[in-house]
């Protein structure tokens, strides 16, 4: 057995926490993505920092917040500076691939040919993979949406290696517009992503030095385009789906600021919801029987028991709870709570559900650990490594007393929407800064966080306590950078 372990990290796009059976949920099919976790760490209270992709990637490959990464928009310009964990390791020894997305810079331009961007060809706005860091990457098998657009996408060239059009027609289903009847099993971007990791595992079999492989699947985000051959299973029972959580809420109850998403989403009918559900669950079928096959792959090498595998997503998915969908200005638990695994036979214990809160920022602090690193000055994460031993605690107390998120300006909004979270074991208060909206949740009594408290005066205490520990939260997101070498 190595002492450095391979690393194998398997990120989703949009998955939220309740998606696998591990989770609870009985409609998915997931018995790979289960099995790992009855053989290694599930961590029943992971959350994103972000809930767009671009500032929970640069999140969780820093150990780093988004803000103070500079990184906190999608479509931003990724500051030069930023370093991923993967170019530490790099140079540490271990040869870092990706298969996938990576998406720490813009990967289209349309924004910048102009206010009428909408009007001009579609093919200006792809330009190529997105430009790239210092990153680490030795193999880099780049695809960011799953329909191709882009002559860059290694997925694309996939399909064009098997005689299949690009991009690929991904038509609305007649009965629900929001479903997409999407590719074969054997064409869907999960599969390419699983067969293109299972390369990578096979060809460093026997190769003495530590390899780590960023797989970043793109299921299951919108569109909702599963293979239909997995979707019929799901349509035999769809009237027993059960209905998002205040599916029908009505657009004027939410701010102001948040309006035009929740009216773009609103007047579904019970069968629409239940479709898109059905859809999104196909898609976490897939992305387990794809997966299955990659831990095969580790079994069938020999590479099982050297090789930490982790299993997590960028962020969630609203999925019609509180009449949304998709992502975006929202900190509620379907955006940023999200699945998070660890695993390596003989080194982290079997079945192990580990309650406490985590954030994802503190993935880089326990690989740096794991993989013998020093723990990085830049780094404002946590090592896991306390919580993996076995006890499933960190000691007395609560390893964490929160976990922060934000949302500034992320999307291109207009206005500009800035929020800030803090969640405790029991509450949640969402700060929206220089508008309305702001919300406090008693999780334990409403944990579909449905009646706001902001305003209630029987809050009034927890809600200021809360307040306060926000704004602690936030004098912490201070970058370490540049490290102090003087008195003054």
């Amino acid at each position: 057995m190595n002492a450095r372990p391979n690393v194998l990290w398997i990120c989703t796009d949009s998955q939220r926490w309740d998606t696998l059976g591990c989770y609870g949920n009985g409609w998915v099919a997931t018995p790979n993505l289960d099995r790992l976790a009855a053989g290694g760490v599930r961590f029943a209270n992971a959350f994103s920092q972000s809930p767009l992709c671009t500032p929970s990637r640069g999140s969780f490959l820093t150990g780093r917040y988004p803000v103070t990464n500079r990184l906190r928009q999608n479509g931003q310009e990724c500051p030069p500076d930023l370093r991923p964990v993967t170019r530490d390791l790099a140079d540490a020894g271990y040869a870092c691939g990706l298969v996938g997305k990576l998406h720490l810079n813009p990967c289209d331009r349309r924004l910048a040919l102009g206010p009428d961007w909408w009007k001009s060809d579609k093919r200006d706005w792809f330009r190529g993979a997105e430009p790239r860091l210092d990153d680490g990457y030795s193999v880099f098998e780049w695809d960011h949406a799953a329909k191709s657009e882009d002559p860059a996408s290694a997925y694309g060239r996939w399909l064009r290696g098997r005689g299949v059009s690009v991009p690929l027609e991904k038509p609305p289903r007649e009965d629900c517009g929001s479903v997409r009847v999407g590719p074969s099993v054997e064409n869907h971007q999960s599969t390419w992503g699983c067969e293109r990791a299972m390369t990578f595992v096979e060809s460093y079999a026997d190769d003495p030095h530590p390899w780590l492989l960023s797989l970043n699947l793109f299921d299951p985000h919108f569109p909702f385009d599963p293979p239909p051959e997995l979707l019929d299973r799901h349509l035999d029972r769809l009237d027993d789906i059960p209905l998002p959580v205040d599916a029908d809420r009505e657009p004027a109850t939410h701010p102001a600021w948040r309006r035009r998403w929740a009216e773009r989403d609103a007047g579904r009918s019970e069968r629409e919801h239940r479709l898109v559900r059905a859809a999104y669950w196909a898609m976490i079928d897939l992305l387990d029987a794809q997966v299955g096959r990659l831990l095969d792959t580790l079994d069938r090498t020999g590479q099982r028991e050297d090789t930490l595998v982790i299993f997590t997503s960028d962020h969630g998915e609203m999925l019609g709870d509180h009449g949304l969908y998709k992502k975006g200005p929202a900190l509620y638990e379907p955006a940023v709570h999200v699945p998070l695994i660890l695993s390596q036979p003989e080194t982290l214990p079997a079945g192990e559900v580990v309650d406490e809160l985590v954030e994802l920022s503190d993935l880089v602090p326990t690989l740096r650990e794991r993989c013998g690193l020093e723990p990085g000055a830049a780094v404002q994460g946590r090592s896991l490594a306390p919580l993996l031993g076995g006890d499933g605690d960190g000691g007395d107390g609560p390893w964490r007393d929160s976990v922060y998120a934000e949302y500034l300006n992320a999307n291109p909004d207009e206005p500009p929407v800035y929020l800030t979270m803090l969640r405790t074991r029991d509450a949640k208060l969402i700060r929206c800064h220089g508008g309305e909206g702001s919300a406090l949740f008693d999780l334990a009594a409403d944990p579909h966080e449905q009646r706001n408290l902001w305003a209630d005066p029987g809050s009034a205490a927890r809600k200021t306590d809360m307040l306060l520990r926000l704004t602690d939260r936030q004098a912490r997101t201070a970058d370490p950078l540049p490290r102090r070498v003087g008195v003054f």
